[in-house]
């Protein structure tokens, strides 16, 4: 999409300012109305103060209703054991001070592997209950590796059924899906696995990583599709459309454009064409804003998301 048609995006997205959001109860995997579920993953607020109380109340202002909820603010709010203050550049550290900040940091996950084991749901229930009650739907709880113990994969998807939410998302691997697949499985919610630019390796695939359990799903990112295989990612949405969870909205170049992310509008991924296809199509998939482009001089992140907001609004009229 070209300048032009950006900007006439913008122009109009106001008007769609809450015509687009949903009723946040729904079960998992069921076809949907033919609206559009627009939301956020919280990562997209990482440069600014990230509790869950506060990326509730920026979800409230942008009037999404809809969330992809990192782990750190969900089991900060669970009442996790803090981890060291991490410095503001590793590489200035001395050799000294670089090797206090690993043991602090092994001593913190040996920690949060014990805690997690133990961690009390009725305050994951309690976070499903906050953002339910501010208008706001934890759709995918973003915690849980591969690498984990048993006990710690069973933790995370307790925990996300306890928020409300609909499973856990991880990045997609044979192995990962494999390990996962089985847990997914067990407790009936679904293992999400998100794409980064892997997709253009020779052997990758979506059907081994899918083929472990029928809980095994996909959260599609469609920029970091963009900018490793240079194609659309529209064949792959209608292909798998009932193994889409969600997917990441961000724009991206080609790799023969460079690769970079970039504000939306002005790359390569057919954001707009995505939307409409999930529009039109009635697909059960939720569409994540995520903010990964520099922040222009001058503006903020809530401004950007505002920004990715109207556009989306705008593309969905």
């Amino acid at each position: 999409m070209n300048n032009h048609s950006r900007r006439q995006f913008l122009k109009v997205a106001g008007a769609a300012a809450t015509s687009l959001l949903l009723p946040v109860r729904r079960a998992p995997l069921v076809a949907r109305p033919r609206k559009v579920m627009l939301g956020a993953i919280s990562y997209s607020f990482r440069q600014i103060p990230g509790s869950a109380e506060e990326i509730l109340g920026y979800m409230q202002k942008l009037e999404l209703s809809t969330i992809e909820l990192m782990g750190g603010p969900a089991e900060a709010f669970a009442g996790a054991p803090a981890g060291p203050a991490r410095p503001t550049s590793v590489g200035e550290l001395s050799p000294d001070e670089r090797r206090e900040y690993r043991e602090a940091r092994r001593a913190h996950g040996a920690a949060m592997a014990e805690w997690r084991v133990s961690a009390p749901m009725e305050r994951f229930a309690a976070l499903g209950d906050m953002y339910r009650d501010g208008g706001v739907d934890i759709d995918i709880l973003k915690l849980g590796q591969p690498g984990w113990s048993d006990a710690e994969i069973d933790y995370a998807f307790r925990a996300a059924r306890a928020a409300g939410a609909r499973g856990i998302s991880f990045e997609i691997s044979n192995e990962a899906g494999e390990r996962m697949g089985p847990f997914a499985t067990k407790h009936d919610l679904a293992a999400s696995m998100h794409n980064h630019t892997q997709v253009a390796k020779p052997d990758f695939s979506w059907d081994v990583p899918l083929s472990f359990s029928t809980q095994n799903m996909l959260n599609l990112d469609i920029g970091h599709y963009v900018a490793g295989l240079g194609t659309s990612p529209l064949p792959v949405i209608r292909q798998y459309h009932d193994r889409i969870t969600h997917l990441h909205l961000k724009d991206r170049r080609s790799p023969e454009n460079g690769a970079e992310n970039v504000p939306w509008g002005t790359g390569d991924t057919p954001i707009v064409e995505a939307l409409q296809l999930l529009q039109e199509e009635g697909y059960p998939i939720t569409a994540m804003i995520e903010l990964e482009y520099d922040i222009p001089e001058g503006s903020t992140v809530m401004d950007e998301m505002q920004t990715c907001v109207d556009f989306c609004r705008a593309a969905l009229m």
